[in-house]
């Protein structure tokens, strides 16, 4: 039986495996999105990056 994800990344994970190999494609929109990233591990500093549009990951399998 399969467990259940019990994080977000853990779903996301889940559903890239399930979607690899599938010529499968996720488009994400956004919509004035602002995201603080860190500089590094070990900084307080962080940078802002705002995504306004699409973001799509796809996935395949190599050629054979």
């Amino acid at each position: 039986m399969e467990q259940e994800p019990n994080t977000w990344p853990d779903l996301a994970i889940g559903l890239y495996d399930k979607l690899t190999g599938r010529n499968a494609q996720i488009t994400y929109d956004f919509n004035d999105l602002e995201v603080n990233v860190p500089s590094s591990t070990k900084s307080n500093d962080s940078a802002k990056w705002k995504i306004n549009g699409k973001l799509k990951i796809s996935t395949s399998e190599p050629s054979k």
